[in-house]
Order: C-alpha cells, then sequence, then structure tokens
C-alpha cells in the first residue's frame, strides 16, 4: 500500500464548492477502495481578506515539498504570484511534481512560464483574455486537458471529470467507474468534449433552424450576415424565420443578433487590451459612434464608461486593461 501526497494550494478567490469537488472525488475512492491512500495537504497561497470564506488549510510557509502532485485552484484569475511562491512551484516542478490549475488556477501557471507550450483547458468566459495574456500557451476550450505532466480543468464540474480521470490512470477505471457511481455522476466525460451546453438548451429550444439560424450568427460575428442571408442559409422565408425568432426568443432576428455582438463585444471589453475602436469593428459595428450608441442603448453607457466602472471596481480588470488615450 502506498501513500500518495497529493496538495491543494488555495487562492482567496477558491469557491468551497471547487474545492469540496476535488477533495470529495479522492476521499470517495479511498472510501470505496482501501487500497488507495491518499495524504491531503491544503495551503492557502495568500492570506484571505477581512470578511472572505474561510477555507481549509494553513498559510503556506515558504516550502512545497514531498507533493506527488499539486493542484493550483482559483476562481478568479489572481493578480499575480509573489517571488518566494513562484520559485518554490518552479522548483518543485523541477522535481517532477505533477502540477494543476482548477478553475482560474491555470493562471498562476501560466504567470510563471509553467505552462508554455502545454495545451491548458481554459473557461469559456476567460479565453479572450488568457489567449491575449499568454500567447505560448496553448489555450483549449476543452473541459479538461491532461499534457504531460500538466493538468488543467475549466472549473465546475470539469473538476470531478479531470479527477475522476486521474482515479482511471492511476488505479484503473474500474475505480474511476465505482467513484462516479457513488457520486451519482451520470457518466464520465472526456476532457475534449466541450464546455458550454448544446446551443437548444441554451435557447430552451430544439427547433433546428431556429438554431442553425443562432449557429450562423455566433460564427459570423465580424460580417453579419442580413436577416436575408440568414433564411436563405437555413432554406426558410424571411417571414418565417421572423416567427420562429418571435415565437420561441421574442425577438425578431436582427435584435437578437445586435445582442449577441454587443454581449461579444463587453466580453472583449472586460477581458482584453484592445480599443474600443477594434472591439467595435471585430463585433461588426461600421464605425466607433456606431458602436458606442448601440452599445450605450442596450447596456445603459457607453463601451468608454462601462470599461472604466469595472476598473475601478475590479483590481484583475484594473491590471489585465491597459488605460486607453484619447
Amino acid at each position: 500500500m502506498t501513500t500518495q501526497r497529493i496538495g491543494f494550494l488555495i487562492w482567496p478567490s477558491t469557491k468551497a464548492l471547487t474545492l469540496a469537488l476535488a477533495e470529495e472525488v479522492l476521499r470517495v475512492a479511498q472510501k470505496v477502495h482501501p487500497e488507495v491512500v491518499y495524504d491531503l495537504a491544503f495551503l492557502q497561497a495568500e492570506a484571505p481578506n477581512e470578511g472572505d470564506w474561510r477555507l481549509p488549510g494553513e498559510p503556506w510557509n515558504g516550502r512545497l515539498d514531498n507533493c506527488q502532485k499539486l493542484f493550483l485552484l482559483a476562481d478568479e484569475p489572481p493578480l499575480a504570484v509573489g517571488a518566494a511562491l513562484g520559485a518554490a512551484l518552479k522548483q518543485l516542478v523541477r522535481s517532477g511534481c505533477v502540477v494543476g490549475g482548477l478553475s482560474a488556477g491555470v493562471y498562476p501557471l501560466a504567470q510563471l512560464g509553467l505552462l508554455d507550450g502545454y495545451r491548458a483547458a481554459v473557461h469559456w468566459r476567460w479565453q479572450d483574455d488568457f489567449a491575449e495574456r499568454f500567447p505560448k500557451v496553448i489555450a483549449t476550450s476543452h473541459l479538461f486537458d491532461w499534457d504531460r505532466d500538466r493538468l488543467t480543468a475549466c472549473g465546475g464540474m470539469s473538476v470531478v471529470d479531470l479527477l475522476l480521470a486521474v482515479l482511471a490512470r492511476d488505479h484503473g477505471a474500474e475505480l474511476a467507474g465505482a467513484v462516479s457511481e457513488e457520486l451519482v455522476v451520470e457518466r464520465i466525460r472526456e476532457g475534449g468534449e466541450r464546455q458550454r451546453i448544446p446551443l437548444q438548451n441554451r435557447l430552451g429550444s430544439s427547433h433546428p433552424k431556429l438554431t442553425q439560424a443562432v449557429l450562423l450568427m455566433e460564427a459570423n460575428i465580424e460580417e453579419p450576415l442580413t436577416t436575408d442571408e440568414i433564411a436563405q442559409h437555413v432554406c426558410v422565408s424571411r417571414r418565417q424565420l421572423e416567427r420562429i425568432f418571435k415565437q420561441y426568443l421574442n425577438r425578431v432576428p436582427s435584435q437578437y443578433y445586435l445582442e449577441l455582438r454587443l454581449n461579444k463585444a463587453r466580453q472583449m471589453l472586460m477581458q482584453t487590451s484592445k480599443s474600443i475602436i477594434q472591439i467595435g469593428l471585430s463585433c461588426g459595428f461600421s464605425s466607433g459612434p456606431h458602436f458606442s450608441s448601440a452599445y450605450r442603448n442596450f447596456f445603459g453607457a457607453t463601451p468608454r464608461e462601462d470599461r472604466n466602472q469595472r476598473r475601478s471596481s475590479s483590481p484583475f480588470e484594473l491590471s489585465s486593461v491597459p488605460a486607453e488615450r484619447g
């Protein structure tokens, strides 16, 4: 019987659920198979702020030793990794430890260069920001990635999927199946499966023409199609397409398309350093004033006002989106 030491390095933003999911998979594995023994260690990467939820773990004491695997956990991208902690993590990797990032735990690994040249599963909310900040990392929209000695999961229930894959690799598929059964997990998902739920589930409808039309819109953000072009592509008349959208989404196609492009623009505003004009053009707006007017009508603030307000309320946005001139 061999004991494997697995560490969890936890940032203050970590939700209790993220840690609980990872821990529970390993606890259940020991319960259903007594030959599997884990020594779990919990360390706090930073001191929590006053009033924050208190997660388990001792403050990091300057050492990271004797772990066969170490998972970094965060649910909002940490601003930076301290020099001493960064050095300790790099030394741990050199010693042969397998390291992983759960949810926004991919950010500290990327900041230290420990994901350069590796695939990393990044939550769809952070895809634009992460790709811009860490071009040497192969960011994917997978549920999780296991690339050599790097493990990453995009967050949420994908943490369970990754840990079940770890159990299967280390102890066999039978144990992973037994744990998933104990946790009432319907099926063990593969890492390469998509993060976002199927489009028809998001829309609340399985109407095939509606699904086809929305997929076309999502694929043509920078150069929007006209309603007539969309109707032609999905083989219905314009009036029929408008009736379908009105029935299922209570909007005409052009309104839904505009909201789709504006929401994409807002995501880029908050997550990238691209200029407002660049973002407007990449979301299908012909000019800065056109973009600003449409944005203000929908969100109640101009793109610049919205970005500035988010900067002042979030230190992460402030650090990741440089101030614009003019």
